[in-house]
């Protein structure tokens, strides 16, 4: 805030602090554009409007949260090795008696950063597995599919055709009317 705006400020003034106010110009004063205030207009606004970039749909499909997660683990664990890494290279470099515990440490890194690759891989096979690959036109989990479809619009059909039995009159009703 600058010195102009404290001078203006009425004592006690509407915000409730000493010499603060709101800014008074309805322009910013290094451009010389209209502020987006509550009483300008969307059109007002946006009359030079111009996207900084154009937005593109994805090209592929968002990956499923098991699998996101554990590659997210995986990104985190292969980079705090790789920085035990530079670190025991930077102390050996220094001569310092903290290189011998960094390598140490970045060789259980490397252990654990391997792992959380694996896991990643795995993760991403099961996740195929379970849920099927559509993509493959002999895939097993699409026949799969198929047949639980048959399986639920069979016991759908016996459902209805054992609820249309017992509606229908006969000798299954004690009485008539």
């Amino acid at each position: 805030m600058g010195t102009a705006e404290r001078r203006g400020a009425p004592e006690g003034g509407a915000t409730g602090v000493t010499g603060v106010t709101a800014p008074r110009a309805a322009t910013a004063p290094e451009h010389g554009v209209p502020a987006a205030g509550p009483d300008t207009e969307a059109g007002e606004r946006r009359s030079g409007y111009r996207p900084l970039w154009h937005e593109e749909p994805a090209r592929r499909r968002r990956m499923p949260d098991p699998v996101r997660t554990a590659a997210v683990r995986a990104v985190l664990v292969v980079s705090v090795t790789l920085i035990l890494a530079m670190v025991a290279f930077l102390c050996t470099l220094a001569e310092s008696w903290l290189a011998f515990p960094m390598v140490l440490a970045s060789v259980a890194g490397t252990v654990v950063a391997t792992w959380g690759v694996l896991d990643v891989w795995v993760t991403r096979q099961v996740w195929n597995q379970r849920h099927g690959v559509v993509s493959v036109p002999s895939s097993t989990a699409r026949a799969m599919r198929r047949e639980r479809r048959r399986a639920r619009r069979r016991a759908r059909a016996a459902e209805a055709g054992d609820g249309r039995i017992g509606r229908r009159g006969g000798a299954g009703q004690l009485s008539h009317p």
